[in-house]
């Protein structure tokens, strides 16, 4: 028999909570442990002898959304991966959540087939990043963690220091206007700079440059 995951979801929509979860019970290799309407719900049902592989977080719910309960998972049980399921696909929507330590986002209209797919990724390498949210994040990521050059070299040898800086910047939730500000430098130099890292990262969002910086250990989470 195959090995069953425990998977808890955090939704504060009940019809849809209870489709979700027949979803999840319909694959093969996921099983529902429980379900809760809130972060601050979970915290209270969280059993620490019995806790979930995996947890599908909504963003927006009242009491406690979906950026301070994932930032309270990581903090009380990192082993606990956490996929965001939502219907906001703005940037500062899924750099704040990336930035409070889910391993993957994905959009509520997406196919069941491909929430199984996301589920199974996060399980099996850690992290799930679909191609519309972060472009070519996914190819960034395994070019740094799974190339044999991997831990001989370092990536942030191929940016300077104002661009390091700006990258901390943007890793914020200030625009690329009040960016430009507090470096000094003209917004179209700013832009510039955001090309440039665009370039020699190989990324097309700013998600992906705040995952990348999180990654190489630039801001801390």
């Amino acid at each position: 028999m195959n090995q069953k995951f425990k998977v808890v979801l955090v939704d504060d929509h009940v019809l849809l909570r209870n489709g979700l979860a027949a979803t999840v019970q319909s694959f093969d290799r996921f099983e529902v442990l429980f379900e809760a309407s809130n972060g601050k719900e979970l915290t209270e049902m969280l059993n620490p002898l019995n806790l979930p592989d995996l947890v599908l977080m909504d963003v927006n719910m009242p009491e406690m959304d979906g950026y301070s309960t994932t930032s309270w998972l990581k903090r009380h049980y990192p082993d606990i991966r956490t996929l965001a399921l939502s219907m906001y696909d703005t940037e500062n929507a899924i750099i704040r959540m990336f930035k409070a330590g889910v391993r993957g986002y994905i959009m509520k209209y997406c196919e069941p087939s491909d929430l199984n797919a996301a589920m199974e990724a996060l399980i099996q390498k850690g992290y799930y990043y679909s191609e519309l949210v972060t472009g070519r994040l996914i190819h960034t990521i395994s070019q740094y963690e799974d190339s044999d050059m991997a831990e001989h070299r370092n990536p942030l040898t191929i940016l300077n220091d104002r661009e390091i800086e700006f990258l901390q910047y943007a890793c914020t939730e200030l625009t690329y206007k009040e960016i430009a500000s507090k470096m000094y430098l003209s917004p179209r130099t700013i832009d510039g700079y955001r090309d440039t890292l665009f370039d020699k990262l190989r990324l097309k969002t700013r998600v992906g440059l705040v995952t990348f910086a999180i990654r190489n250990g630039l801001v801390s989470v």
